[in-house]
């Protein structure tokens, strides 16, 4: 692969092992041994039964995605076909350099995109960077002013747009008036959401993870969440953005941004109309999510559940029931909070008989059962208790003739 003349050296373990190409959709056969797709497919419809590679004999010819190695490959092309750095923009600028570069950027348009690629390198350099430029004074309103006005429709925007997210994504934490920055980018036009929206749809997966960031950065208030709610498409982007095939870093800051602007009432029926149990769900029955992404998916659970609507989402998807219940225990105390406050709330405050039908086929009161005995909080506790008391009076409930070495806890 050839790009401005210098060779770029595919990773091995990138290439398929059959057409010695980058994998579009690399998935693995039983040998645990990963081809693209539409390779392997070709090779089984002739007919062969092993493994072209190791030429074992496959014991089955189903393949699983490699969702893992195809975030990997997606991140690895998106820096070799959308990197915009100019070639003089590799070494990073000494702090009169950056003085420079942010008077280039406020007064000569033709090289402002140059300077703000150098200020981003020099921001991403390190931490004192960072503070250093949080201190002048005129950076932060002059990132605000771009993405005020650059015109969110112009797809030769978008490049410029990404750099901007980012430098103010590197420098927003350094800052000390947090309240002026969200002001600044909340009151009068949407702009400035229009460009964060522009970017989640269209940016490459670090941008997007900066925009994500500034989202949740500026959703200090009330006032602010509703806002950011309100700008069309952009709860329903954060939302496509907490698929499993995402890059994992994405999921887990797009789950802090809904979850920050998720706490007013209005914000939550929109997120269950928008599909967010569904989505959640399928989130959910992933096995290889990270102890902070479910946390966050739990934590939004919860919240569904707080509102009738959510409440008959969750209880109409026994596989979201027994999701949620899979992760109690095995997570963290705060993932097991979560959970639990969720399955009272549909079981116990809500009485849906479908969730304790559920929960109970799902193996529930042993679950119940065991976290009672556990180091839990007295919320959960309680919670427990009370779960156990609604299935005792259920009639449909086996817990009359529970078979288990736990029934001695039983709280009756």
């Amino acid at each position: 692969m050839v790009r401005d003349n210098l060779c770029i050296t595919v990773p091995s373990f990138f290439k398929c092992p059959i057409s010695l190409d980058v994998m579009k959709s690399p998935v693995s056969l039983c040998t645990g041994v990963t081809y693209d797709r539409s390779s392997i497919q070709r090779w089984l419809d002739n007919g062969n039964n092993t493994c072209p590679a190791t030429m074992q004999v496959l014991q089955t010819k189903d393949f699983v995605p490699n969702r893992t190695l195809h975030s990997l490959i997606r991140i690895w092309s998106e820096s070799v076909t959308h990197r915009v750095d100019p070639p003089d923009s590799k070494s990073v600028l000494s702090r009169d350099q950056v003085l420079q570069a942010i008077i280039d950027m406020d007064t000569r348009s033709e090289n402002r995109f140059s300077s703000l690629v150098k200020l981003v390198r020099f921001a991403e350099d390190c931490e004192d960077n960072r503070v250093f430029l949080a201190k002048i004074n005129r950076l932060v309103p002059l990132l605000v002013g771009f993405l005020d006005n650059v015109d969110g429709g112009v797809t030769g925007s978008v490049d410029f747009l990404e750099q901007v997210v980012k430098a103010l994504s590197l420098v927003m934490d350094k800052i000390e008036d947090c309240e002026g920055l969200k002001d600044s980018m909340l009151k009068g036009k949407s702009g400035c959401l229009d460009s964060l929206l522009l970017v989640l749809q269209r940016g490459s997966s670090d941008s997007k993870i900066a925009s994500a960031r500034v989202l949740n950065f500026i959703a200090l208030d009330t006032d602010s969440k509703l806002l950011i709610a309100d700008k069309e498409g952009l709860v329903n982007e954060l939302l496509n953005l907490v698929t499993p095939e995402k890059d994992p870093a994405l999921i887990e800051i797009a789950l802090a941004s809904l979850v920050a602007i998720s706490t007013p009432k209005r914000n939550k029926l929109k997120l269950v109309n928008l599909g967010a149990v569904k989505t959640l769900s399928e989130l959910l029955s992933e096995s290889n999510l990270n102890v902070a992404v479910v946390e966050k998916v739990l934590k939004l659970m919860e919240t569904t559940s707080s509102t009738r609507e959510g409440r008959r989402e969750i209880c109409e998807d026994a596989a979201c029931l027994a999701a949620i219940l899979n992760k109690v225990l095995k997570v963290s105390s705060v993932a097991t909070e979560h959970a639990m406050t969720t399955l009272w709330s549909v079981c116990y405050l809500f009485g849906d008989h479908k969730a304790q039908e559920a929960v109970t086929h799902a193996n529930g009161l042993t679950k119940i059962l065991l976290l009672m005995q556990s180091n839990c909080s007295p919320q959960v506790r309680q919670m427990c208790t009370d779960l156990l008391m609604i299935f005792r009076v259920n009639s449909k409930s086996c817990l009359s003739c529970y078979d288990t070495k736990t029934t001695h806890i039983m709280p009756f």
